[in-house]
């Protein structure tokens, strides 16, 4: 079985020798075209290469000094380190250390931008996308051709000499870039935790036959046809990856215009509605669904029965539902590795529906939080208007198992480059320089979610409350940049130059702001020396960085050990470290100088305390963990799912059924009565009957001593006696096995608690009448164990649907204490206990037909089981007599449903009413030849 793991980007992409391509191809260039060759970096020498002692493996990236700093002290990251056995430090690293470096990638994703300038020669973009203005030309995007204006005269030629010079210098690119020598390399771009945790996994043998699948990550417009299937062939065959080509506007549009503008903020509580913003008016959703939908084909073309899928993260929300449609019987599996929003939130997307139900064409939907889950779950009930339960979505054909997920990191790669040379050294490189000092690390990426300046301005205010700490204390702050936000970049500029101007000595500094990137090596010793690593996102799915830490603070180089987390509560990882983590609230800025100060005053047992408890949550959520729970979650559901499916269920073949009932001694049937005894009638009208070949039926069937026949309805008990009044020894269960009456009894017995359903009907009535007072044409029903809130007769159905949708997500967020949820239904919502229902009232009649007596003997158990009902009320019934025949507390179990909906019955049938009857009627008045089944 081969697992397809899709995401945005591969974990591996392409370098180009563009140089030695031009050096051949310029003597076979047309002698009449003058082509400007693109300037292309220097080799970067050795020197160069050392020039920081935090520069990033590219070492064309200089730093610059801190905003604000006042002496010296800053450029000692500028100095060079000596590495073991060499002269200088120098990037990249000899052969044994790079290996050593492959075993981790960034687990944050600090990747630069597409198209942006990285340490790798690739093409840049041939198209950029730019929107059309008018929201009904969304469809025509404005893209600057990429065809060659020839000159028409010489004479034109000669005074405009340039005129299409820039489409030739296009057209030389392809053909350098297509003769270029290439190589394959680890992509600087995707989801480094992912990675890590496919890579762990497959070490492990969790993971023995996958297949990634994902761009890679670079402007592709620029390479011929035969250059792409190359590089495609030798990624699948060598690298076991499958690469998904789109042209460079399209990506542009769905990754820079859609993911980037639209999708990032809103999912991470900032909605792009301010006057500057252009998100609403890029039209940029055409360009999500066709990058999506290529995702799709792709893996649709190499998928074979038994394959599983996972789909990773918001770039491909769409890609579940179209393998759906592609692919009916797939496994597929969709994780989301940043945080889900809050319905008033989600809705405000445009696609919203869209979004929904493309993530909703999975098996499985894995989030990091139950924070996350909880807010899908309500996203779709609202917008969609189906059922959640707390283990997923119900449609009416199919369930969705929702679940969560926490990622984490690889213990076990961690400490294998832990114990690398170079990172020692650093180790100490960085103690000395620091000596007698308190570090703070931080390491994030410029973006308005990551609450950089929410951090400075607590770290100012800490120094200005706490002036006795000033000179004792460094933050280091590491940040990348991967989008240009120049109002955010001087805003912090502004801070940290405030910091350094108002608190720095001639032998102290403060804050250290580095923006770039460390190399790893770098990092991992910043982590490991650091008394505290402080973080502050505004929201954040996981954040790894914390993990990273916690696992490195074990003591195993020099003194430093058990350092404190200082942790916003909206990231992930807070609900992974809970209160063992210094919990903080980003914009108290009080609380955060407060949690500086207890990170740097803690007891050393205090700080192991606290340490020993994070770092078991950490070993407890690795990557391994990860991926294996994912994938045994997956195929369980999937099992289960199949089962449910209507095509996976028989058809009820009643000649069988009636071959089992007339062997057996003593039987037990338990049937719905609305749509499937009788076609569903008013609860409002006045007279209530049953039709008269339905009271035949029950009677023929009760009139047997070796039957145990039972009704079972959502009306109320008094109705359900003058329903039944002509049947004798016919047992009833009411309101949803509220009440039950026993054959040949006139009393009713309680099932719920009177004074608890008094309790909790005052405060929903409340809610019911709000909601019924904007719905023209509602109305409530009040029952003496429920309240059913009927829209099936509202004037607009479909907002009335909305409402209902609403309604019942508050009152089951607010009333999920009382016990008691609101449950949708054809044209209803129906509010009751959670823990009373059919199921609990078959239990009961199970209990009373094993303590019968006869005779004054106890009378044998029924060996025959027998329960039809038609709709989502039913399902906790069949779940209990499927539950029982695999106990084997009786010896033939048969469970049927109606119509052609996700079940969890053994059998249908498709004929409603009228099959029902007649099936009942033929096991007492059987044909001397039963050859038929009803279907």
């Amino acid at each position: 079985m081969t697992v397809f793991i899709a995401s945005l980007f591969l974990p591996h992409t392409v370098n180009f020798q563009v140089e030695k391509a031009r050096a051949r191809g310029t003597q076979e260039a047309p002698q009449k075209v003058a082509v400007v060759p693109e300037a292309s970096p220097p080799a970067p020498s050795n020197a160069a290469a050392a020039a920081s002692l935090f520069e990033k493996t590219n070492p064309q990236l200089k730093p610059g000094l801190t905003p604000g700093a006042t002496t010296d002290h800053e450029r000692i990251f500028t100095e060079r380190v000596n590495q073991p056995g060499q002269e200088t430090a120098e990037y990249p690293f000899p052969p044994t250390i790079n290996d050593a470096i492959q075993l981790l990638t960034e687990s944050e994703g600090h990747s630069p931008a597409w198209g942006a300038t990285t340490s790798l020669n690739q093409p840049k973009p041939q198209t950029t996308v730019s929107m059309s203005p008018s929201i009904l030309k969304h469809q025509d995007p404005v893209v600057p051709s990429p065809t060659i204006t020839p000159a028409k005269t010489p004479e034109k030629e000669t005074t405009a000499p340039y005129v299409g010079i820039k489409n030739i210098d296009a057209l030389h690119r392809k053909v350098s870039f297509s003769r270029a020598e290439w190589t394959i390399e680890t992509a600087e771009q995707g989801n480094g935790g992912l990675r890590n945790a496919v890579r762990s996994a497959k070490d492990a043998g969790y993971l023995d036959d996958m297949m990634w699948v994902g761009t890679m990550g670079m402007p592709t417009d620029a390479l011929a046809q035969h250059t792409r299937l190359e590089i495609a062939e030798r990624l699948e065959d060598e690298y076991d990856s499958l690469t998904v080509f789109v042209n460079d506007g399209d990506f542009d549009g769905h990754y820079t215009h859609f993911c980037k503008t639209i999708l990032w903020p809103v999912f991470h509580y900032q909605i792009p509605d301010n006057p500057k913003s252009k998100a609403y008016e890029d039209h940029s959703w055409i360009y999500y669904v066709k990058l999506n939908q290529a995702f799709a084909d792709r893996i649709a073309k190499h998928w074979k029965r038994g394959d599983a899928i996972w789909v990773q993260d918001y770039h491909l929300l769409l890609v579940p539902a179209m393998l759906r449609k592609m692919l009916p019987d797939a496994q597929i599996g969709f994780f989301l590795h940043i945080a889900f929003p809050s319905s008033e939130v989600f809705k405000c997307l445009a696609p919203r529906k869209e979004l929904l139900e493309g993530i909703l064409g999975a098996n499985l939907i894995g989030f990091q939080t139950t924070e996350y889950c909880r807010h899908f779950l309500q996203t779709c009930s609202r917008i969609l208007c189906v059922e959640a339960t707390p283990e997923g979505i119900q449609m009416e054909d199919r369930f969705i198992n929702v679940g969560t997920f926490p990622i984490g990191i690889d213990p076990t790669s961690w400490d294998k480059r832990r114990k690398a040379a170079d990172v020692e050294q650093w180790i100490d490189t960085i103690s000395e320089r620091y000596q007698g000092k308190r570090l703070i690390v931080s390491r994030d990426k410029i973006d308005s979610v990551r609450g950089i300046r929410q951090k400075l301005l607590s770290y100012e205010l800490f120094l200005n409350t706490y002036p006795d700490w000033a000179d004792k204390v460094v933050l280091i702050q590491v940040a990348t940049s991967t989008t240009e936000q120049p109002e955010l970049e001087a805003t912090i500029s502004d801070i940290a130059m405030r910091i350094n101007s108002t608190h720095s000595t001639l032998a102290h500094q403060p804050l250290v702001f580095l923006k770039q990137d460390l190399a790893f090596p770098q990092y991992l010793a910043l982590i490991t020396v650091a008394d505290a690593l402080m973080i502050t996102s505004l929201r954040e799915g996981m954040n790894l960085t914390s993990h990273e830490f916690v696992y490195c603070q074990d003591g195993s180089y020099g003194d430093k050990m058990y350092g404190s987390l200082i942790l916003s509560e909206f990231t992930g990882s807070a609900s992974v470290f809970g209160n063992h983590a210094l919990l903080v609230n980003p914009w108290d800025y009080r609380q955060c100088a407060k949690a500086i100060l207890t990170a740097l005053t803690r007891d050393e047992k205090k700080r192991k305390e606290v340490w020993e408890a994070m770092h078991s949550a950490v070993l407890h959520n690795s990557t391994g963990n990860w991926v294996k729970s994912f994938n045994e979650t997956l195929k369980r559901v999937w099992d289960e799912q199949s089962s449910r499916e209507i095509m996976a269920v028989p058809r009820l073949s009643v000649p069988r059924l009636t071959e089992q009932y007339q062997q057996s001694k003593r039987r037990l049937m338990i049937v719905d009565y609305e749509g499937t005894l009788a076609s569903w009638g008013s609860p409002r009208s006045i007279i209530l009957t049953t039709p008269q070949r339905a009271i035949t039926t029950l009677t023929e069937l009760t009139d047997d001593p070796n039957n145990i026949v039972y009704v079972m309805s959502s009306r109320m008990p008094e109705e359900m006696e003058r329903l039944f009044r002509q049947v004798n020894n016919l047992g009833l269960i009411a309101e949803n096995g509220c009440f039950v009456r026993e054959s040949q009894s006139d009393e009713w017995t309680h099932l719920a608690d009177k004074a608890h359903i008094e309790n909790w009907k005052v405060s929903v009535s409340h809610i019911l009448a709000y909601f019924k007072d904007r719905c023209d044409g509602s109305w409530i029903e009040e029952r003496h164990c429920s309240l059913v809130f009927h829209y099936g007769s509202a004037e607009d159905k479909s907002s009335a649907g909305r409402l209902a949708a609403e309604c019942a997500d508050h009152i089951n967020d607010s009333c999920a204490s009382q016990g008691i949820h609101a449950l949708p239904v054809e044209g209803a919502l129906i509010v009751e206990t959670v823990h009373t229902n059919k199921a609990s009232a078959a239990e009961l009649v199970w209990r009373w037909c094993l303590d019968k007596t006869d005779n004054g003997k106890p009378a044998p158990s029924p060996d025959f089981l027998l329960v039809i009902g038609d709709n989502r009320e039913d399902e906790p019934v069949f779940r209990w007599a499927n539950k029982l025949q695999k106990a084997k507390g009786v010896e033939y179990a048969l469970t049927v449903t109606l119509g052609s909906r996700s079940t969890e019955a053994n059998a249908t049938l498709t004929q409603g009413v009228t099959g029902v009857l007649s099936c009942l009627q033929q096991l007492v008045n059987p044909p001397e030849k039963a050859t038929v089944s009803f279907q």
